[in-house]
């Protein structure tokens, strides 16, 4: 398997087995353009058929793991019927291909990690965190649903009190605050980030690959379990890029203002 089809994603071959990817839009944070969230959605598939990986390792380029979505993507879609039609059979993609990969994910969180992005840094297997990284799905504060990952993973994380709380406010949680409430696997400080998710790839790499990849997916069972939820959520989503508080949280967001969405008027 190769990878150099792809535009906003690196690729290194490590000992035993060990493939890092890098999310590399470095001048925009790693924010996620239609290019790269098609790439985030698809290259699972292709780790899967990938004999020479047995982990992942997945970081972004520079100071942040991403910004998530583009806003002129966010901008692009907004009100197009079809192009939200695309964007939620592409989330569901995103979503439930990188649950099936049968080969372990480890995310080295790097920095912040919002959106797109951390759709891959909380459904990856394990998830290593720095301690100063900042944690959040923004997606009200945008004027739009919590859906690409939010409905089918953070309770199961956090539990509903906190998913409820964060989802709700979109306020964000640091990396030591996240490991605190479970959100995270464990927090290191940011330099260590990269070393410790090596180590921890190492160990599943090195170890008995038909019984690491078999409990990963008895434990992933809980995720295809909670796929309505997830189905309901991603929709619910995509309905309200049809709507008119979107383009106001665009617009707050690009003139760093509070929004005064329609529906709160």
């Amino acid at each position: 398997m190769e990878y150099g089809g792809y535009q906003r994603l690196l690729f290194e071959r490590r000992d035993h087995g060990v493939l890092l990817i890098t999310l590399n839009r470095p001048e925009s944070y790693n924010a996620a353009d239609e290019t790269m969230h098609s790439e985030l959605a698809g290259v699972w598939t292709d780790v899967a058929k990938d004999d020479q990986t047995r982990v992942v390792v997945v970081t972004g380029a520079g100071k942040a793991f991403s910004a998530g979505g583009d806003l002129a993507m966010v901008e692009r879609m907004a009100g197009d019927y079809d192009k939200v039609t695309r964007m939620l059979s592409e989330m569901s993609d995103l979503v439930y291909n990188l649950i099936n990969c049968e080969k372990p994910v480890v995310s080295a969180i790097n920095g912040v990690a919002v959106g797109a992005g951390l759709v891959v840094a909380l459904l990856a297997d394990v998830s290593i965190c720095a301690e100063d990284a900042r944690l959040g799905d923004g997606h009200v504060r945008l004027g739009t649903v919590a859906g690409d990952h939010a409905a089918i993973i953070w309770p199961l994380l956090c539990g509903m009190a906190k998913a409820r709380y964060y989802l709700l406010t979109g306020e964000m949680v640091t990396g030591t605050e996240a490991e605190r409430i479970g959100l995270v696997s464990k927090c290191v400080p940011r330099e260590e980030v990269l070393t410790e998710a090596f180590r921890v790839a190492d160990t599943l790499a090195t170890g008995s690959q038909l019984a690491i990849r078999l409990t990963k997916r008895a434990l992933n069972g809980w995720l295809r379990n909670a796929g309505p939820l997830f189905d309901q959520s991603a929709a619910y989503e995509m309905l309200t890029f049809m709507g008119e508080d979107l383009s106001e949280g665009v617009a707050a967001m690009r003139a760093k203002r509070p929004p005064s969405f329609p529906s709160a008027r």
